[in-house]
This record gives C-alpha cells, sequence and structure tokens, in this order.
C-alpha cells in the first residue's frame, strides 16, 4: 500500500499509461482480431443483418455469464472499497502456491502406473507431459490413455480459469477444433501423420488385442466389456465369461472374415464385412476424439509455457532439500514477505546471516545448506583467517594467502602440508622431513609448486621454462 497521498497518486498514474499501453497494442491489430470482430458484429452491407448479429452477440455474452454466475458487471455506482473487500472464491493446492506452480502429482501417478507411460522422475515429467506426439499410435487407442488425456485437460482449463480468468477458452478450442478438421482430413495433425482407416486391422474394435498375450488378461476385463466387444464384431456374446474371452481371443491371430461361422451370432454370419466395417468406424472416431484432445492439450502448454518452466525449475530444487530445509526456506521467505517494503533504501531483512548474492539479496536457505556455508575453518598460517565452507577452505591452500604463510615460515607449500592450519604442527611436520631426507635433499626447483591462472599445477622449473617461452 501507498504511504503518501503522492505516492498514491503515481500509482494510479502509472496504471492509467499501463492500460493506455495495452490499448495501443489493440489498436496495432496485428493478428487482424478487431477488424475481424468489427466486421462479424458492428458492420454489416445488408441493414436487416445488424439485429441478427447484434442477438447472437447478446446471446453469447448471456450464455457466458450464465456459465460463470460469480462473473459481475461493475457500474459506476458500485462501491469499489467493498468489492475489494470480497473473499475471492477461487482456490490453489499448497503445491500451486497461489498460482505459481502446476500439481500434476496425480496425473504424474497415473501417467508412470499407465501402459503407455514410462517410469521417470516428477521434475521430468514436468517437462515432458505435453509432448503427447511421442507416445506411439498403438499405445493411444484404449481406455485409459483417453481418460488420462481428459484428466489433463480438465485440470489446465481448471487452472487457466483459476489464473487467467480473463482468457476465453471456449473461443479458443472452437477455433481450434475448425483447424482441427482440415489438419485431420489431410493427415498433419502431429503424431497423426500416418492415420489411414483402410489399412488398419480388420479384427480391432475399442478393445485393442495387441496389449494382450493371454486369454486371462481379457477375462480382466470382465463379462460386459467382452460382450461389447464380441458383439460389435457380431460374434456370439453368451456364455461364461472365459468362453467369451477364449471367443475374442481367436481374432488376435485369424482375421474376422476367416473366422468359423460358428462363432457368429445367428444372421450375423452374413454380415461380418458390416461388422468388419462398424468396428473400423469407431476405431477410427475414437482415433479422432483422442488426436483433438491431444491438440487441445498442447495449445493448454503453449498458453502456460512459462508456468510449466516454473514448476519444472522448482521439482528439481526440491530433490536437494530434506524436509526441514523446506520449512525453512518457506519460513524464511515469509519473513521476507512481511517484510517487503516500497523503500528501496531499506536496509536488506537478513535474520539467518545468509550470504548475499550477485543480485544483492540473501541466497536461498537450500543453497547455503548445500556448500556448507555455516561452517567455519580458521587457518593460523593465513593470520586466523575464516573460511566458511568446505569448498572455499580446500581451495585456499593454494592461494596466495596460505602460500605467503609459508614462505613466511620458511616452509615450502607441498602436497605433504594440507589440512595443516596450525603454525606449530606445520613446523614439527618441516623439522620431521628434514630429518627422515636431509636438509640437502630438498630440492626447490622439482618440489616447489607453482599454479598458473587456469590452476594447473607445476614444479618451479617447469614453471619458469613455460613463462620464459610465454606460454602462460
Amino acid at each position: 500500500m501507498a504511504s503518501t497521498v503522492l505516492e498514491a497518486t503515481r500509482a494510479k498514474h502509472e496504471d492509467m499509461e499501463r492500460l493506455e499501453r495495452l490499448a495501443v497494442e489493440i489498436y496495432e491489430d496485428k493478428d487482424n482480431a478487431r477488424k475481424d470482430e468489427i466486421s462479424n458484429h458492428l458492420s454489416s452491407p445488408v441493414q436487416a443483418e445488424i439485429f441478427p448479429k447484434f442477438y447472437d452477440r447478446l446471446k453469447e455474452i448471456r450464455d457466458y455469464h450464465r456459465r460463470n454466475p460469480s462473473a459481475r458487471f461493475v457500474s459506476a455506482t458500485d462501491d469499489f472499497e467493498e468489492l475489494l473487500k470480497e473473499e475471492p472464491a477461487i482456490e490453489f493446492t499448497g503445491e500451486e502456491a497461489f498460482g505459481r506452480y502446476l500439481d500434476l502429482h496425480e496425473l504424474y501417478n497415473e501417467f508412470i502406473n499407465s501402459k503407455f507411460g514410462t517410469p521417470m522422475e516428477y521434475s521430468a515429467y514436468v517437462g515432458t507431459f505435453s509432448h503427447v506426439e511421442k507416445i506411439t499410435q498403438s499405445l493411444k487407442t484404449s481406455r485409459q490413455y483417453r481418460e488420462y488425456l481428459e484428466h489433463i485437460l480438465e485440470y489446465l482449463t481448471s487452472f487457466l480459469y483459476r489464473t487467467e480468468p480473463l482468457q476465453d477458452i471456449e473461443k479458443i478450442f472452437a477455433k481450434l477444433e475448425n483447424e482441427f478438421e482440415e489438419q485431420w482430413t489431410n493427415g498433419e495433425v502431429p503424431g497423426w501423420e500416418n492415420k489411414d482407416p483402410e489399412k488398419e486391422s480388420a479384427q480391432e474394435s475399442v478393445i485393442d488385442l495387441d496389449y494382450y498375450t493371454t486369454v486371462e488378461e481379457l477375462v480382466e476385463l470382465g463379462p460386459e466389456k467382452l460382450k461389447e466387444a464380441l458383439a460389435a464384431r457380431g460374434l456370439k456374446s453368451g456364455g461364461t465369461v472365459q468362453q467369451r474371452a477364449e471367443r475374442l481371443f481367436l481374432l488376435k491371430h485369424t482375421p474376422l472374415e476367416q473366422l468359423d461361422r460358428k462363432h457368429f451370432a445367428k444372421g450375423s454370419h452374413s454380415s461380418a464385412s458390416n461388422a468388419t466395417s462398424n468396428g473400423s468406424t469407431l476405431k477410427d472416431n475414437l482415433k479422432k476424439e483422442i488426436a483433438l484432445m491431444e491438440v487441445k492439450t498442447r495449445r493448454l502448454c503453449e498458453l502456460l509455457d512459462e508456468v510449466i518452466v516454473r514448476t519444472k525449475e522448482n521439482a528439481e530444487k526440491k530433490l536437494t532439500l530434506t524436509y526441514e530445509e523446506m520449512e525453512a526456506e518457506r519460513e524464511e521467505e515469509e519473513v521476507q514477505a512481511d517484510s517487503e517494503s516500497d523503500d528501496e533504501d531499506q536496509q536488506i531483512y537478513n535474520p539467518l546471516k545468509l550470504p548475499m548474492g550477485w543480485d544483492g539479496k540473501p541466497i536461498p536457505y537450500w543453497l547455503y545448506k548445500l556448500h556448507g556455508l555455516g561452517q567455519e575453518f580458521k587457518c593460523e598460517i593465513c593470520g586466523n583467517h575464516s573460511y566458511w565452507g568446505r569448498r572455499a577452505y580446500e581451495r585456499h591452500f593454494k592461494e596466495w594467502r596460505h602460500q605467503h604463510g609459508m614462505r613466511c615460515l620458511g616452509i615450502p607449500n607441498t602436497k605433504n602440508f594440507n589440512e595443516i592450519t596450525s603454525i606449530q604442527e606445520a613446523k614439527e611436520l618441516w623439522e620431521k622431513i628434514q630429518q627422515r631426507q636431509g636438509l640437502n635433499k630438498w630440492r626447490p626447483d622439482l618440489e616447489e609448486e607453482y599454479e598458473d591462472q587456469e590452476g594447473n599445477i607445476y614444479n618451479k622449473k617447469t614453471y619458469t621454462d613455460l613463462q620464459r617461452q610465454g606460454l602462460i
């Protein structure tokens, strides 16, 4: 909230400028949407067509508000302060974080436990669930896959309604369906380019026998499902579940027109070709319906592309956190949110004393814990300088501060003195090395180490030779 009258005035003018910029974009009409709407709804060469168009448009508006009773018109007489106090009816799950992320866990479990799915991490699923065209066509004509697509569409549509209520999803889908009809006729729908109903196996129906390898697997479908599949092919649908499954399983290896006539129902053996044609038609209609749902899914994912990217990044980050770290980060975010202010000069609130990142703000708590930046290591040779984190501590043995301290002690900075931070320990170790090897055996040209700008280690002789040649 603005703290002064001038700040409140500035904020209102900023809102006005933003709305003006949006209005300019509409007048530019890059996609000709404004021109089409004017020609379709506001103008007509025939005077008699104006009123029918007006009432058609009025009917669309009434239908929209009938479907969305919570939507309302705001007039100049409304009390805006009261409107602002109204509690929103929109609800989000904890995972969605008020619309910042998608909550795909139920869809993820449904995918990895299906016949068309593959085992993967949740973060990988978030990045690939929209690529439905990569699933082979033979795995798509099943009730399980169709229900999976219905669940995706239902969730994404709901999420879009809650986060972008001004999006006209019905209009988007209507335009999509018109384009889809032409693409389907020309065989240009992604993932269904090789659609050819005439070459499909005649014995296939809504139940895809390619999924089943034994009669027992068909028995699990139940008597009603088997009865429907047999009747659609003109076969006898009576008997026990086992008999029905055995009769249907015959079609896995034998075409319908070559099947023994004793398996057909009375009066249906002469119409086997009709049953085959009906089965192919049902199969083609099912494929078309599934392909349309895939097209709608891809379109919704395009509209939610930024949200999907954020969800994937959030899922990957959570893989590195424990429950305690996630809770600590959540509390830290709440504290930072409560302490936010419009005053840019206000001191940054950092109760956990976290190191500052490149953006001048405290780094995330999970990154702080990952690198162990809460551990302090002191080195007496470096003048009791403190190093935070194991990585910085191990790296400092090759840096200038530690090398300078070793030179002041008259001790070569070799690998023998790694992890030695005490002056007394370094002196005692150097005396032991001298006693074991003899003072004259120390050869600085071969044993003293130097490091170039890229971190490569050389002895003094090699380093000097390369330096003279201008290679380092």
